[in-house]
């Protein structure tokens, strides 16, 4: 697939501002919604504790149960790595489609810096693992999904080795408008419109603990972009036309370094669309994340 041409537009300012605030401080305090119909959560699991942090997930399974056990979806929140909650969970709906889902916690900027986020994840896919059999998960069949913040974790999730690469090696991941390279990200390059005193105080900053540009090794252990090989998990990527926030481009050249590696890829631009919004909430694009994981996480 060609790569399309893009432009920074002034809107970039405005942009920023959105992803930084994608979840506000008051829909981190809200309280969780109840489970979805012929679903049921067990809410606040402690999967780890890390640098005295206790971590903590929520489980939705289809109610009633099936006999077999469940293929494993983990959704990772976005927010900027400074904001958002595991209680508002936008992947419940695939518990109605026979899948458990873990809504997963992490730590972020204001208690850790990188990589301490990727740990809190790969320490999750470990405990779903773990505790596959006492909670009637398929450990064979575990994928990833998240949008934002999250889409930039799972797309790492899927592409950056560990020490453990067999206990947390997932079998799909679905990127929602996620950055892949910290180092072309707007927010973290010093430009016409952008300062360095900007740069500095750039989310990426944060979660670097560091301006980006002086920490370009560091950045591309952050960026999925940087990690992609032949033995990468199969991809789902989707990305709004008009993001304002996260480039298209981000994207388009992950997907593109997939596709040359030889990964199973498949990268939906979603016309008309931000960074997130209601063209991502409609039936034709649930039905694709749907396809997707029933393809590579189902018998």
């Amino acid at each position: 697939m060609k790569s399309p041409v893009f432009s920074i537009q002034p809107s970039w300012v405005i942009g920023l501002t959105l992803f930084a605030l994608s979840l506000s401080a008051q829909e981190r305090k809200q309280k969780p919604a109840n489970p979805l119909p012929g679903t049921a959560v067990k809410r606040d699991i402690h999967y780890a504790t890390h640098d005295d942090v206790e971590l903590k997930l929520d489980l939705y399974r289809p109610q009633p149960l099936p006999e077999a056990p469940l293929p494993v979806v983990l959704w990772i929140h976005g927010g900027g790595w400074l904001n958002g909650s595991k209680d508002k969970c936008r992947a419940d709906f695939l518990a109605q489609k026979g899948f458990a889902v873990v809504s997963v916690g992490y730590r972020l900027t204001d208690v850790a810096r990188w990589p301490g986020q990727i740990d809190d994840c790969s320490a999750a896919v470990k405990w779903v693992r773990d505790h596959a059999e006492a909670f009637q998960l398929d450990p064979d069949a575990v994928g990833a999904w998240g949008s934002s913040a999250g889409g930039h974790l799972v797309a790492l999730m899927g592409t950056r080795p560990t020490s453990d690469d067999t206990t947390i090696k997932l079998q799909a991941v679905c990127d929602w408008f996620g950055p892949t390279d910290l180092l072309t990200m707007p927010p973290n390059v010093v430009s016409e419109t952008r300062t360095y005193e900007q740069v500095s105080q750039s989310n990426g900053a944060k979660l670097l603990g560091s301006p980006v540009p002086e920490a370009r090794d560091l950045a591309k252990d952050a960026s999925a972009l940087y990690h992609v090989s032949s033995d990468d998990s199969p991809f789902l990527i989707m990305h709004g036309s008009e993001d304002p926030g996260v480039p298209l481009v981000q994207s388009a050249r992950f997907h593109e370094a997939l596709k040359a590696a030889g990964v199973d890829s498949s990268f939906v631009i979603i016309e008309g669309a931000a960074h997130g919004g209601r063209e991502f909430r409609t039936e034709e694009v649930k039905s694709q994340v749907i396809n997707f994981f029933n393809e590579h996480l189902k018998p």
